[in-house]
């Protein structure tokens, strides 16, 4: 089985696998994409049952995402990740060398 996932969906699933669960203003701040893009493509990764929401309680209006690792395990989606964005632990700030909005 074969699923088509936009860039942004994968960088979003990369980060989400490296960093375990994000808030949609972390995910956006450490992978330099426009908030409105994160969402799209956590809405596109949580319709393929590729990452999870989860209650913030901190702040209910503000849930975490994490990434679905069974569901990527099955359809072997690490590999074709790894050739959009590089899977390593993040700095916590935004690399300016991987700016995809410009």
């Amino acid at each position: 089985m074969s699923i088509r996932l936009p860039k942004s969906a994968k960088i979003v699933l990369a980060r989400l696998t490296v960093d375990g669960p994000l808030t949609p203003r972390d995910i956006s701040d450490r992978v330099d994409l426009a908030p409105r893009t994160v969402s799209f493509a956590l809405r596109k990764l949580m319709k393929e049952d590729l990452c999870q929401r989860i209650p913030n309680l901190s702040d209910m209006r503000c849930p975490f995402y994490r990434s679905n690792m069974q569901r990527v395990r099955e359809l072997n989606l690490i590999f074709s990740i790894d050739t959009y964005y590089r899977l390593r632990p993040s700095t916590g700030g935004v690399d300016s060398s991987r700016s995809f909005n410009r």
